[in-house]
């Protein structure tokens, strides 16, 4: 059942933070419900989810479309220009800004919708090949700089993905280094306040390391769906 799993995320989350003396209600919890059917929505809704992840475009358009209520839908995959569309009208926020042509598009169709959208930069924090997101500390300042004065844009945070191996000390450098760029982005006159990171490996570690935004699925749903 959903919410036993839910129930049991959460009893971790609480007992994380009280070990690292941190606010519970500082941690928004995302539910990965991507391939998830839309009944299965409907229990997590049922069972407290409040923010919802998706990674497809059409996919996040097509649920959005399908269902409503009071929750938020946070844009979490890869995100091309031309698919901007789709999911600007739905998405609270999105974590995967990776390029100031990306920004740009995502700006403009915020202005043709009146809509201030809330964005995270994607940061690229380890070295696999694989891994997307702004490398280069010269680049995420350029990025950073570009959405702090677009018209539409809110820059809220900076989102990274670990990579999924055993060796703790890998991911939790992962983790320090995306903290360590927020601090010195807010050092040069930025004001972030989330650090979107943390999955179901790892989530435990992300929050003693900073986390706002966990993006949680195998733990909350179960084994990947796959569409056939």
């Amino acid at each position: 059942m959903i919410s036993d799993k839910l129930k049991e995320v959460e009893k971790i989350i609480e007992k994380k933070c009280s070990e690292c003396g941190r606010n519970r209600s500082d941690i928004v919890l995302i539910a990965v419900s991507k391939t998830q059917p839309i009944d299965v929505l409907l229990q997590a809704v049922d069972a407290g989810i409040r923010s919802f992840g998706e990674n497809k475009a059409k996919e996040l358009q097509n649920k959005s479309e399908s269902i409503s209520g009071d929750f938020k839908w946070h844009f979490i995959g890869h995100l091309q220009t031309n698919k901007v569309k789709y999911i600007i009208n739905c998405s609270e926020y999105i974590h995967s800004v990776d390029s100031i042509k990306l920004a740009e598009e995502i700006n403009l169709k915020a202005i043709s919708l009146g809509k201030k959208q809330k964005i995270l930069l994607e940061i690229k924090t380890s070295n696999e090949i694989a891994k997307l997101g702004i490398e280069s500390e010269s680049e995420i300042y350029k990025t950073a700089e570009f959405c702090k004065n677009a018209e539409n844009l809110d820059l809220v945070g900076l989102m990274t993905m670990a990579p999924f191996t055993n060796e703790k000390n890998i991911i939790r450098n992962c983790f320090i280094k995306l903290r360590d760029i927020k601090e010195k982005l807010n050092n040069s006159g930025f004001d972030l306040r989330e650090l979107s990171m943390g999955m179901t490996n790892d989530y435990e570690m992300a929050i003693e390391e900073g986390a706002t935004m966990l993006r949680i699925g195998t733990a909350i749903f179960g084994e990947k769906i796959i569409n056939k």
